[in-house]
């Protein structure tokens, strides 16, 4: 594979997803497995990368990697660079490795010191955003099981909030008593009115939630409309927490399928016309940076 210069790595808890890159930042190569950070020993990374790599690298490269292989139980840790600050921190981690063709560097995380909060991976998201759209200013949404929503101006990361609005979808509707009433579909209409109710009193939304099993059992509500609702009360009460983000700012959010386009129609409704960016490709462009800042 004389064409590879460099590997691209994304490195979650759950996957793990490799590109071979030229000099130039041609793509030639991919791979992904399932062998994310949480299924891995601490003797179990250079192992699984090489599973994925081992047979396109004949001589040391680099490999450049984001995400939660740089956190405290991965490879190496890879510490944070504080907000405000440079969107990629310039103080890599280098993991150490068995075998001579490897030359591993992770990307730094960022943190905020109050209110707390900390992120790994979307900062690489973040600095592709901004490789491919130079000089924006404005706030970028991240959704996922802990939405991010970033505050970016001059190229740095100003401040930012998580909120575990996917993961708590997860677990009320799947671990609480509304498991029995959450169906597989949607109902266009049950999300806007979600997303509204959400929106105008988050502080009823508890009260909405044990709505949604009463509402099963008194007037027959479809699960599907009821599953549509309960996402709509959250990303509602989660927009009203951001509102001092969003309201007033360029938006952006990078992500891919009904989740992104969920948040996309909820910030409509506020009228707020927000860009979409392709997480794959924003992803790539943050570690060709980062690789780009490395060889600098």
């Amino acid at each position: 594979m004389r064409d590879i210069a460099w590997i691209a790595a994304d490195w979650g808890t759950t996957n793990l997803r490799v590109w071979g890159m030229t000099q130039s930042g041609t793509v030639v190569q991919t791979a992904h497995s399932d062998k994310g950070m949480g299924s891995l020993t601490q003797d179990a990374f250079e192992p699984a990368l090489l599973d994925l790599i081992g047979e396109w690298i004949d001589a040391k490269t680099t490999v450049m990697a984001c995400g939660m292989v740089g956190s405290r139980q991965g490879w190496v840790e890879a510490g944070y660079a504080k907000t405000p600050c440079p969107v990629i921190a310039d103080n890599f981690a280098r993991a150490s490795t068995h075998d001579p063709r490897l030359d591993v560097h992770i990307i730094p995380g960022i943190s905020q010191t109050s209110p707390a909060d900390v992120m790994r991976g979307e900062e690489t998201q973040i600095a592709g955003f901004l490789a491919l759209n130079p000089n924006w200013d404005g706030v970028l949404c991240l959704p996922g099981s802990h939405t991010k929503w970033v505050h970016v101006s001059a190229n740095e990361v100003i401040s930012f909030q998580t909120l575990m609005t996917g993961e708590l979808y997860a677990a009320i509707s799947g671990h609480t008593v509304l498991r029995h009433s959450i169906g597989a579909g949607w109902n266009e209409d049950s999300f806007v009115a979600g997303v509204q109710d959400g929106m105008s009193r988050p502080e009823r939304i508890a009260a909405h939630l044990f709505s949604l099993r009463a509402e099963g059992l008194l007037n027959d509500q479809c699960p599907d409309a009821a599953r549509a609702r309960l996402s709509g009360l959250l990303v509602g009460g989660e927009l009203a927490a951001t509102k001092p983000y969003w309201l007033g700012q360029n938006v952006a959010i990078v992500g891919e399928g009904q989740l992104a386009s969920y948040y996309a129609q909820a910030l409509e409704l506020q009228g707020v016309r927000a860009t979409r960016a392709a997480a794959d490709r924003i992803t790539l462009a943050g570690l060709t940076v980062a690789y780009a800042a490395l060889k600098e």
